[in-house]
């Protein structure tokens, strides 16, 4: 079903680019024709994002005698942000994120060796996130054809969770998770020129680089995990306006 999912996300965004490409190349029209003398300008950022941890098993795992498999599942969220993009070249930008909020949830499913009841012999725990997220990435920009352009970027990123569990006090069905994390970020994104503003559906990939996972020995679904490490794929719309020369 995951991967059903994927692939309608997938098609949908394609078609999206395909259609827009159509009516940004057709147009006959320079919609913003001095945009990139422009040194700064802003933009408003929406999306769905899609979520996991990378999962390493604790050595002794295989000697617990309570849980016999764990692992990690995708879970889609939204998230939302603030862009700032300085145009050091015609070809290539800087950019940061002074306000980036990503909610997104982790799942876990376990499968637990012994039980008398069938129905608990598979369970779920979810690990809530309301990520604070500061990329800071450079963008290499195509040159522009009539109303459109074409741009990958890379970046790094720092991370700070307001929806730590890390200082909760123990429970036996919790995962903590740390509040701070770095990782590596890459992708692919368009530019579409309308009279008034423009329009930049991308898609990013997000590696964490941090163990995020704050072991527990007393805590049955924490103990069989090593370390975690944050993935996500991002899709957003971007809505990038005006500037100053």
């Amino acid at each position: 079903m995951q991967h059903i999912y994927r692939r309608k996300i997938v098609l949908l965004t394609l078609s999206l680019i395909v259609m827009l490409s159509t009516f940004a190349q057709r147009a006959i029209e320079l919609n913003l024709p001095d945009h990139d003398e422009k040194k700064y300008y802003f933009g408003i950022i929406l999306g769905y994002n899609r979520s996991h941890y990378n999962v390493t098993h604790h050595p002794y795992f295989l000697s617990r005698d309570t849980i016999s498999v764990v692992n990690s599942q995708n879970s889609g969220r939204i998230h939302l942000g603030i862009m700032a993009n300085w145009q050091l070249s015609q070809h290539l930008d800087l950019r940061f994120y002074p306000l980036n909020l990503i909610f997104s949830e982790k799942k876990f499913g376990y499968t637990q060796k012994y039980t008398s009841d069938p129905s608990t012999a598979y369970e779920t725990q979810n690990v809530e996130s309301i990520v604070m997220s500061f990329p800071l990435q450079v963008r290499l920009k195509s040159d522009r054809i009539n109303n459109f352009r074409v741009y990958t970027l890379a970046g790094l990123k720092y991370d700070f969770d307001l929806a730590s569990n890390s200082g909760a006090r123990n429970s036996d069905n919790i995962v903590k998770v740390n509040k701070s994390d770095y990782g590596l970020e890459g992708g692919i994104g368009f530019q579409f020129f309308f009279p008034y503003f423009i329009l930049s559906p991308e898609i990013k990939f997000s590696y964490g680089l941090t163990n995020v996972h704050s072991r527990d020995e007393s805590l049955r679904y924490s103990n069989v995990i090593d370390k975690m490490n944050s993935r996500m794929i991002l899709f957003s719309l971007h809505f990038e306006g005006g500037g100053n020369k």
